[in-house]
């Protein structure tokens, strides 16, 4: 077999292994999404995603702007876009996290499309969405190239991207990083927080983190870079966005890890 096929096998099997890890992680990451939904982060990232969109679009209503959410997990971000009165599609490769994010949503359910299927490898036509938008998942593929490839693909002119993540696992091969990270769970302790990195399969998922290719990466340096070779539109960056989404007790948790956001406005 050639090499491509080598890694395409590769890609296979990891994608086996954490789906399989996601569809079990369901209903307890679905918890997290409902502290949120019930707490300051609810307000503080529909006034930040709604500024960022406004912005882009300022002749625009909401009703009129259609969004992707890519990797919508438990629904956070498409249940609020949705009560700002978006059209948003809920997308997720796990069918479980899809059900999870119906319940959550409630009645807003029928204002959603909800969409299972592969990140890397979406099945819509070229400009299907003015918004693409992404928490928390580009660390978590085998191929993110393959997948910004497709993301940038489903814009219209002048649409926009945003993706929301950081250096999750950086820790497992950096010695500066796991002190750090280490800090960070003696300091959540110290002052009462639950642990989000403390959990049931906890170790299951460093495994396959250390199998990811983005885990070995610098970002948002190698977003931005992949991203502006791709020619497909002005890319920007925004460092440490946690300070102005997170609640107090993920700015303890992840204070390791900030979360950043890749920005795209397409040609």
């Amino acid at each position: 077999m050639d090499r491509c096929g080598i890694v395409t096998d590769m890609n296979a099997d990891l994608t086996k292994e954490n789906k399989a890890y996601w569809l079990k992680r369901a209903a307890g990451y679905s918890e997290v999404n409902r502290e949120e939904l019930s707490g300051v982060q609810r307000k503080n990232w529909t006034s930040f995603l709604t500024k960022e969109i406004a912005t882009a679009f300022p002749d625009r209503e909401p009703a009129d702007i259609s969004i992707i959410d890519i990797g919508a997990g438990p629904g956070f971000l498409s249940i609020i876009l949705a009560e700002a009165g978006y059209k948003v599609t809920a997308f997720d490769f796990a069918e479980t996290m899809i059900e999870e994010a119906k319940a959550n949503a409630g009645e807003l359910a029928k204002q959603i499309q909800f969409v299972q299927g592969d990140a890397m490898n979406l099945d819509f036509e070229d400009g299907s969405f003015d918004v693409v938008i992404s928490r928390n998942l580009t660390w978590n593929l085998p191929d993110p190239a393959k997948a910004y490839l497709h993301w940038t693909r489903v814009l219209r002119s002048n649409g926009l991207m945003m993706v929301f993540d950081a250096n999750w696992y950086r820790y497992l091969i950096d010695e500066d990083k796991k002190a750090a990270y280490d800090e960070d769970r003696q300091h959540v302790a110290e002052e009462g927080y639950g642990d989000y990195n403390i959990g049931d399969d906890f170790d299951k998922m460093e495994v396959i983190a250390g199998k990811m290719p983005l885990t070995a990466k610098l970002r948002p340096q190698w977003d931005l870079e992949y991203l502006t070779e791709l020619q497909a539109g002005q890319v920007t960056v925004q460092e440490d966005v946690g300070q102005l989404v997170y609640s107090q007790k993920e700015l303890v948790n992840y204070k390791s890890t900030p979360l950043f956001m890749v920005k795209l406005v397409r040609k």
